[in-house]
């Protein structure tokens, strides 16, 4: 297989929005929500929602991480088990809200990205690049009464080659706006989409299958693997509604189902002729950037 094609990282889901991600040398868990099945995650505003599912892993079973991504500050992304189990010294890469928030806690490491602040990793002649992309957790003024969320564009690269471009949608919902990530980010090899169909008093706040289908015409990745789905109560729209509305629109082979405790390969085909700006630094280290 020619070196282009090899797989240039791998994401193992855990559970919720909770995923493993192995990008070259880096190790990035993603909205740690570690519950088990019976417990209650706390969503704000004194509503609380019952977990359905079990993690895939436990906190004790990661492996050394360099960096946590959230997409926001909600229990069933950053919850207790998290908040006491994971090391205060641990970047968390998230939005500035939910960073004050943090650093309250005692995570000092916590940073909160703009809309389109980016936020490096670097290691060898390695860098991996996260860019916080826009989001809506929900319809018109509830969206002003919900945790701020973002997206984020992961790009890795290797001697100023660009080997993988990934895009975790966050739980936003679907939005028309939202083209301007893909205009900014073309060539997205791979998307991490929350679905579920999350209602809240009724109003919908997280993309269901039909609007997952929507954003993925929209942004045009190479390969869809859907998350964040049948986990809690809240969550009203099923797997299946996401697969049968790709189904209609002809895109079901663009779509890796993932079960709990799966690990699939992320292939960047977009690294093939794919050139970016060099940069020098140590060998190890990180920085932000506008």
């Amino acid at each position: 297989m020619a070196d282009d094609l090899q797989p240039a990282g791998q994401v193992t889901f855990v559970g919720t929005a909770t995923t493993l991600l192995r990008l070259g040398g880096f190790t990035l868990l993603t909205d740690p929500n570690f519950l088990h099945a019976g417990e209650h995650a706390y969503l704000g505003y004194g509503l609380f929602s019952r977990r359905l599912t079990n993690p895939a892993l436990h906190l004790t079973e990661l492996p050394e991480l360099d960096a946590v991504l959230l997409s926001h500050l909600h229990g069933d992304h950053f919850d207790r088990r998290a908040r006491h189990g994971l090391p205060r010294s641990l970047p968390i890469v998230t939005t500035p809200q939910a960073e004050h928030r943090l650093r309250r806690w005692g995570f000092g490491a916590a940073d909160g990205l703009a809309t389109w602040e980016r936020y490096e990793l670097r290691r060898g002649d390695e860098r991996l690049t996260i860019t916080s992309v826009p989001g809506h957790h929900g319809p018109g003024l509830l969206d002003r009464l919900l945790p701020p969320v973002m997206g984020s564009i992961i790009d890795l690269e290797r001697a100023g080659r660009r080997l993988l471009r990934l895009y975790v949608t966050g739980d936003t919902l679907y939005r028309p706006e939202l083209a301007e990530i893909p205009a900014r980010f073309p060539d997205i090899d791979a998307m991490l989409v929350h679905l579920g169909g999350t209602r809240i008093l009724g109003f919908l706040v997280t993309m269901d299958g039909r609007q997952g289908v929507d954003l993925m015409r929209l942004v045009n990745p190479k390969v869809t693997l859907p998350i964040h789905y049948d986990d809690y109560r809240v969550f009203r729209s099923p797997l299946t509604d996401f697969l049968g509305a790709a189904a209609r629109h002809d895109l079901r082979p663009a779509i890796q189902t993932l079960r709990r405790g799966d690990t699939r390969p992320l292939i960047g085909a977009a690294s093939a002729g794919t050139e970016t700006h060099a940069w020098q630094g140590a060998s190890t280290g990180l920085s932000r950037r506008r």
